[in-house]
């Protein structure tokens, strides 16, 4: 069990799509705070909040996630302090009450993290810990608090965390996808450096409470086994605008489903497109 409620924010945070948006099928891709002649524009800014309600099996009402956007300087740096929260309800509560803590501190030149914490409870399963993050050394430093041990591992270039790489990814121009390619991730997390592969699989429009918005259809390759019920049991939307914020996520699990929607907003850094 200890797996599958890390979904609260996994999901929501594309743990599975990771980050390192570069290729798919050789092309590139433009991220959309970099540009020659005008100022960084991000997709998201200070003040955004995102809530989003989860289900189990589509009528068990199993908690709320939030994500929320703020500011910080690190080193005369200007950053992105952005926290997940996640926390379980209802019956889903009586039998694995899960608490849910995510933050990772972003450069906003650069869009790589320079620390990240993970502080969780689940169901008894739990984990305290912080990641520092050299990426002029590639290192990285783990401080497990839960242990009091502190460890170094090597890491790629230009790596994200489990946090950071959602917005790393809603930063990159994503408006030369086609459906059927392939994008390949990596993301540091657990002590290690871990790759994805992420389908694209077309453009639709998805019905939320707020309206009809057209969205950008993904499915993440997960392992099958505990967790999912298939290598293929995921599937996440994000709107098809500026804004990129995900929308509505689908997993079959190895027991039950689990889905969650996009329940609340504000603070959005550009127009939300809601076809009435």
């Amino acid at each position: 069990m200890k797996n599958i409620i890390p979904i609260f924010i996994l999901l929501i945070a594309f743990s599975s799509i990771g980050q390192s948006v570069q290729k798919t099928n050789g092309k590139s891709f433009e991220s959309v705070s970099k540009t020659k002649d005008s100022p960084q524009v991000f997709a998201f800014q200070k003040g955004e909040w995102l809530k989003f309600k989860m289900s189990y099996s589509n009528f068990l009402n199993a908690g709320f996630s939030t994500m929320e956007v703020r500011e910080t300087t690190d080193n005369q740096k200007e950053a992105f302090h952005i926290l997940g929260k996640g926390k379980s309800t209802g019956i889903v509560s009586l039998f694995f009450n899960v608490t849910d803590d995510y933050q990772t501190f972003m450069y906003k030149e650069s869009m790589l993290p320079y620390r990240f914490i993970r502080k969780i409870d689940e169901g008894g399963y739990t984990k305290d810990e912080e990641i520092l993050f050299n990426h002029e050394k590639n290192e990285a430093t783990v401080k497990n608090h839960k242990h009091k041990t502190i460890n170094k591992h090597p890491i790629g270039d230009d790596i994200q965390d489990l946090l950071s790489s959602l917005y790393y990814l809603r930063n990159q121009n994503l408006t030369n996808l086609k459906a059927g390619d392939k994008i390949e991730l990596k993301m540091f997390l657990d002590q290690e450096t871990t790759n994805f592969k992420l389908h694209f699989l077309g453009k639709e429009v998805v019905k939320t409470k707020f309206g009809k918005v057209k969205a950008l259809k993904f499915k993440p390759m997960v392992q099958a086994g505990r967790v999912f019920k298939e290598q293929e049991s995921l599937t996440i939307w994000i709107s098809d605008d500026e804004n990129k914020i995900p929308l509505l996520i689908k997993a079959s699990l190895a027991v039950g489903s689990l889905r969650a929607d996009l329940d609340q907003y504000k603070g959005l850094a550009h127009p939300f497109n809601i076809i009435f």
